[in-house]
């Protein structure tokens, strides 16, 4: 039997760099499992065009990815400059609310526009304000319905439209904006796997994005990210509404203390495995990588430190959509996961709290399967939930095949841990969808005659839903 090369998933985030049929082709084949479309940069021509490209290449492969679209979210931004402002650590800045056009500087003092007209309302003398990515901080010394004044704390260069935060304060900004809604609207159009919630607060958030899916016919997956102490602090109704979380370490380095990161990091995996649900280890992972063929010896740890945590996907971001070596950076990926598994026992996790008769059939099938060594699981699903609660076990070094009838959830299930999905027709009778499946395993050179698999179905008989683990053999 052929083991899985890795059961760790890769995201690729796809950019100018990435986005010609030939890379996309070259990403798929090294194995990535989802393209993500960052809504921040994308025009909806783009989105179109990229996903129809990514569908039409992952068919002639004959390994469909995932497409997730990340929605960009309410954010604060500063206003346009027409050019870049020099602060000196101890100036003074203003940040104004008015539609109106404010000069550059109004005697001593900076004069910088942001979107957000609420501002005041949430901040207070002696807060801090955090302009560019963390790059300038301020401290606040004066409020107003009409500015917060602020001092530099300490010398930089502001560019138009930078990024505000506001470390561990709460504002009222709306959870979906009407860009995310006509940028989903695009993503539901081209039939998107996976929509990931930027700065998602609490579960409020996750259910009125659902409901706007629902509303407009969509199967998809709803991801939160994790981007702000609001959202570390709802942590686990989160992930209970979600239907899996990033841990979006860029703003989430902002928002918290540096030294939170690895805590908040394990927090997460460790609540999502518990409850079932994939997660996304994200942001930074092969940085250096953006212009070096390598890594440094701290982002090798950083990631293998994620596989070691169990998270069920690494992602790349200015790697692949900039970078120059996306290619070797999912390769580098590869080699760090299938070396750091390697290392892991071949135990059942034991943080899934799920005690209904499911969980149990599927922990009773994951550990035979390791107890026999060199055995397969093989479950079939219409929802998802078989082949989730199976990856969730992390039963490391056995290979986990998900079968599904219903399109799009193949694709979907690409996401989970260990998990290779496959869209197949079932028939009325289990047994033949059985030897199918095993049929179809044999084919593509999964398995051989002689290989054993544990397979897990679920049956409708006499009114009542049949659940049964068998131990097979595959026939020549």
């Amino acid at each position: 039997m052929k083991t899985p090369e890795r059961q760790t998933k890769i995201i690729a985030t796809i950019g100018p760099a990435t986005e010609s049929d030939q890379m996309l082709e070259t990403l798929i084949s090294e194995g990535v499992d989802v393209m993500r479309l960052n809504m921040a940069h994308a025009t909806h021509d783009w989105i179109r065009d990229i996903s129809k490209r990514i569908r039409k290449i992952g068919q002639k492969l004959n390994r469909e990815p995932a497409i997730l679209m990340d929605v960009k979210g309410p954010e604060i931004r500063t206003g346009y400059l027409p050019s870049a402002v020099h602060l000196s650590r101890g100036d003074l800045i203003d940040l104004v609310f008015s539609a109106q056009p404010h000069p550059p500087k109004n005697g001593e003092v900076w004069q910088i526009e942001v979107n957000y007209d609420k501002l005041h309302d949430h901040l207070s003398p002696g807060n801090n304000v955090l302009l560019d990515n963390g790059l300038i901080p301020l401290l606040v010394v004066e409020t107003s319905p009409e500015k917060v004044r602020c001092r530099v704390l300490q010398d930089a260069e502001l560019k138009s439209r930078r990024h505000v935060n506001l470390p561990g304060i709460e504002t009222d900004l709306p959870s979906i904006t009407e860009k995310d809604r006509q940028d989903t609207l695009v993503g539901i159009e081209c039939e998107h796997d996976f929509f990931a919630l930027s700065f998602t607060r609490d579960a409020d958030a996750i259910d009125l994005f659902k409901s706007f899916l629902k509303d407009h016919n969509s199967p998809a997956h709803v991801i939160a990210k994790i981007e702000d102490q609001q959202g570390v602090s709802n942590l686990e109704e989160i992930v209970a509404a979600a239907d899996g979380l990033m841990i979006a370490r860029g703003d989430l380095g902002i928002e918290c203390p540096f030294e939170e990161l690895p805590i908040i990091q394990r927090k997460s995996v460790g609540i999502c495995l518990a409850k079932g649900k994939p997660v996304i280890v994200a942001t930074h992972l092969l940085e250096s990588m953006i212009e070096s063929p390598v890594p440094t010896r701290a982002e090798i740890s950083d990631v293998a430190n994620a596989i070691n945590e169990e998270a069920d996907c690494v992602m790349l971001s200015g790697e692949t959509t900039t970078g120059l070596y996306p290619v070797e950076c999912v390769r580098m990926l590869k080699r760090i996961s299938s070396r750091i598994e390697k290392e892991l026992p071949p135990v059942l996790s034991e943080s899934l709290r799920l005690f209904r008769p499911k969980a149990k059939m599927l922990r009773s099938a994951a550990f035979l399967a390791l107890r026999m060594g060199n055995t397969a699981v093989l479950v079939f699903t219409r929802s998802g939930d078989l082949a989730a609660k199976l990856g969730a076990l992390r039963p490391n070094g056995a290979p986990l095949f998900a079968f599904t009838d219903i399109p799009g959830l193949h694709r979907r299930l690409r996401l989970i841990w260990g998990i290779e999905p496959f869209l197949m027709d079932f028939s009325e009778d289990p047994e033949m969808t059985i030897q199918d499946a095993i049929k179809r395993l044999k084919e593509e050179g999964r398995v051989e005659t002689g290989d054993q698999i544990v397979t897990v179905t679920n049956v409708l008989a006499d009114g009542k839903v049949v659940e049964s683990i068998q131990l097979r053999e595959v026939d020549a």
